[in-house]
């Protein structure tokens, strides 16, 4: 299954693979590596087709371990710290049967789980002894659903050689954007450019030493790298592009970036767990317009909302109904408009908000009130309301301490010639702390804001 990996390990065995705690790790090292663990696997007499728990963060041996586990023909679940409270959860679905345990150090623990791994994927799976994948979604407005993948099918667009880009591996080890970060960096033989946290000063100072040219970011990361100023400190030069993905991008933060970074090309990505990261092309650096799809991938649009169809296409979930149409069809859930070939992504449909019968997508008020001054972070949801359905609520996160009357009256000043009325929030929150998840994505649901100040 990883044959083509190998291939590349050989033909770059001098260059730099993986730089992890400030140590570079050469092709050579992890060719080698990956055979140990291979070797490992038949002494620790794991079968064929086991559900595999790999509880890590992007470093040398996790990565050799996760390629050995692939070669092997397993069922991998990748678990990050991110997830720490769900941890025995998401093991019990996933009927986790082995866990590998890699610590800070890089140091590897085995032990065997209780778990009876006879799920209906898992079995197709193991009669075409192909490698599995299970990733968990988010979860950020609900329960976290199991995606099982056939891993062969997401490893079948990287036989295709692109460019050779030192790349800085900001999103998770467990998450569908981090592993095709993995995967897209050593089909072509470059450099990933691991992190010992994911902070502005971590993340800019990794760019400067290491010469990175590729950071993935999520919009939210963008944003605070911006308000941190930590870029003004490092020379970021080496940057070529940027991209970003797994949320909407506020307007004003794109715009902000470009203008900063004008060297430097901003791309818009696009994917999902159920499916995988489709092939983009934003129509420029400041343009929320894209052009998403590639080999193996159709895209169209049903009632403004997209579509996937893709050969790489998830096998189904492990904890909830098939969400594909009868013609094979994956509802992404995602609002979009549309120009020519280009989409526009709007937010979740779930997310709407509905004011009286009107439609309010959060993204566009948060684009709003990100250019209001003293405004570090907003998150706009929704919240119910007897008279109108719902009402529009805006958490903010000050740059500077503000008294919350005089919050309000800006907000609405600021908004009255930007937004439509029913569009103003109703209700306005100052929180302290940060507002995002563990994933560097915004957490919307009301439910699950923190306390702070309101009116």
């Amino acid at each position: 299954m990883i044959d083509f990996l190998l291939q590349v390990f050989r033909e770059n065995s001098a260059r730099d693979a993986i730089v992890w705690r400030d140590k570079v790790y050469d092709y050579g090292w992890l060719e080698r590596r990956v055979a140990h663990w291979r070797q490992a696997l038949e002494a620790e007499r794991i079968h064929r087709g086991a559900v595999a728990i790999l509880e890590a963060d992007f470093s040398p041996d996790s990565v050799a371990l996760f390629l050995a586990l692939t070669e092997h023909a397993c069922i991998l679940v990748p678990l990050t710290s991110s997830v720490e409270a769900k941890k025995a959860e998401f093991m019990q679905i996933a009927q986790g049967e082995v866990a590998f345990s890699v610590d800070a150090n890089d140091e590897v623990r085995i032990r065997r789980l209780a778990g009876k791994a006879d799920h209906e994927f898992y079995l197709r799976l193991r009669s075409e002894d192909h490698p599995g994948l299970v990733l968990f979604s988010s979860g950020s407005t609900g329960k976290s659903k199991a995606v099982v993948h056939d891993l062969s099918a997401l490893l079948d667009k990287f036989k295709t050689r692109r460019h050779d880009l030192r790349t800085l591996s900001f999103l998770l080890f467990d998450h569908i954007g981090g592993l095709d970060t993995l995967f897209y960096t050593l089909s072509n033989g470059s450099c990933l450019v691991t992190l010992a946290d994911r902070s502005p000063e971590s993340v800019c100072r990794a760019v400067e030493k290491y010469r990175v040219e590729v950071l993935p970011v999520s919009p939210t990361a963008l944003n605070l790298i911006i308000l941190s100023g930590a870029y003004a400190l490092h020379n970021l030069s080496s940057l070529k592009y940027i991209t970003y993905g797994a949320e909407v991008m506020p307007e004003p933060t794109l715009k902000r970036c470009a203008a900063l970074f004008p060297g430097v090309t901003l791309l818009q990505k696009y994917g999902t767990t159920e499916v995988g990261t489709l092939r983009s092309k934003s129509r420029s650096s400041d343009s929320l317009w894209v052009k998403i799809g590639g080999e193996g991938f159709e895209t169209r649009v049903v009632d403004n909302v997209l579509q996937i169809k893709a050969k790489s296409a998830m096998l189904g979930y492990l904890n909830a109904p098939s969400p594909f149409t009868a013609d094979g069809w994956f509802n992404t859930g995602d609002a979009v408009e549309v120009d020519g070939d280009y989409l526009r992504i709007l937010g979740r449909k779930s997310e709407i908000i509905n004011v009286g019968g009107e439609k309010v997508y959060p993204a566009e008020v948060e684009s709003c009130l990100q250019e209001m001054p003293n405004v570090a972070e907003v998150t706009v949801y929704g919240e119910k309301n007897s008279i109108t359905g719902n009402i529009v609520c805006a958490q903010l996160r000050l740059q500077q301490p503000e008294p919350l009357t005089e919050v309000r009256k800006r907000l609405r000043l600021f908004c009255k010639e930007k937004l439509a009325l029913f569009k103003t929030p109703v209700k306005v929150v100052i929180a302290e702390q940060e507002q995002f998840s563990a994933r560097f994505k915004k957490t919307r649901a009301a439910s699950q804001q923190p306390l702070g100040r309101s009116s």
